[in-house]
């Protein structure tokens, strides 16, 4: 693979995993969805808890295969710091946009999200790619991981007095509430928050797994080799994400160590296939839709959250007197009387990935791309 060329895997990649969230984010109702289209309840892995860590996977990629273009123009670290704080605040900023449409109450908007943790695992993954050499990128992330399992597993929890891993007695429930009180976690709970500060510095391992792999890409190894080691490490990852899981279970709401691990193998599986199949063989005649989704990532994500919130404000009021939202009356006019519960739900969270992948296709006609 010449070093210049983009890499459009990783674009395909991107597009299958946004599509794949905002699919799942958006049912047409809570009550009816498939059981692999959701979370799993607390322990265990569904394929919906895969679709986060690949993101942040995703994310480190690009920082290697980006910053080492940059790097090669000319652009000195001192610059690309500079862009990494910028794009970090932004990211984070839209996050809080979005988790305070449209009243923005700081006493109680929510401050952790998917758009800070993004957000946070691109400053330290950037920062780390920047000063450090591979070999310690490998050990960071490594490092991370351990240091969390150390401190969740044998650090007792105040006010609890053991160390455990249930979802409002862990000790990154207790710091989170400790950090940000109660009003500003996640609102189903309000005693954690399944991107709470704690469980981030595992999830910068996710980042920094992904940078160890972007280096890999950008060797000058054949592409045969360069996808036979990403299945044999992919395979490595995931036994000993399973192993692990034996002491500290996979868990996506505290992203547990051996979580990632396990996210880790799966993302490697997947991009060495998408690797193999389209940079190097050449089957690109499916791609599109995906590249058109991976070229607006953040965007098309933030809108599609953006538009979602606006729609639940909408009110429309019904012939017998009640109100509901416009969501809700498109759905329950359009999907409902088609399909049975659980696919009219399904329905309505295809037709909204397809609606935004037609605007998403305007913009790339017209080369729009937007960046943060």
């Amino acid at each position: 693979m010449e070093q210049s060329k983009r890499l459009v895997s990783l674009d395909v990649f991107r597009g299958i995993t946004i599509a794949g969230m905002i699919l799942v984010n958006n049912p047409g109702d809570w009550g009816n969805i498939y059981p692999a289209l959701g979370h799993a309840k607390w322990h265990g892995v569904t394929p919906t808890d895969l679709i986060f860590p690949f993101f942040l996977f995703i994310v480190g990629v690009a920082i290697t295969l980006s910053f080492a273009k940059r790097k090669a123009r000319g652009d000195s670290d001192a610059k690309l710091i500079v862009q990494v704080i910028r794009r970090s605040a932004i990211i984070f900023l839209l996050g809080l946009v979005l988790q305070g449409f449209p009243y923005y109450d700081l006493s109680i908007i929510r401050i952790p999200g998917v758009l800070q943790r993004i957000a946070i695992v691109y400053f330290f993954s950037s920062i780390i790619y920047l000063k450090f050499n591979i070999k310690w990128v490998s050990i960071f992330a490594f490092a991370f991981i351990i240091l969390y399992w150390i401190l969740m597993t044998f650090v007792p929890v105040p006010g609890v007095g053991y160390a455990n891993y249930e979802p409002a007695t862990n000790l990154g429930a207790w710091l989170d509430r400790l950090i940000y009180t109660p009003a500003h976690l996640w609102r189903a709970v309000k005693t954690w928050d399944p991107e709470g500060l704690l469980s981030t510095i595992p999830a910068i391992s996710s980042g920094l797994f992904g940078v160890m792999t972007g280096y890999w890409l950008s060797t000058k190894k054949e592409p045969a080799e360069k996808m036979v080691w990403m299945f044999v490490m992919a395979n490595i990852a995931l036994v000993l994400g399973i192993i692990w899981d034996m002491w500290f279970p996979i868990n996506k709401s505290i992203w547990t160590s051996s979580y990632v691990l396990y996210t880790t193998g799966m993302a490697l599986h997947f991009l060495a296939m998408c690797y193999w199949l389209i940079d190097v063989k050449g089957y690109t005649w499916w791609t599109k839709p995906f590249v058109v989704y991976g070229m607006n990532a953040i965007a098309v994500f933030f809108l599609s959250g953006l538009l979602a919130r606006i729609m639940s404000l909408i009110k429309i009021t019904m012939a017998d007197g009640t109100q509901i939202d416009s969501k809700t009356y498109l759905y329950q006019t359009l999907f409902v009387p088609m399909f049975s519960p659980i696919n009219s739900s399904l329905a309505w969270a295809l037709f909204y990935v397809l609606f935004w992948l037609g605007l998403m296709w305007i913009l790339y006609a017209k080369k729009i791309f937007i960046k943060v």
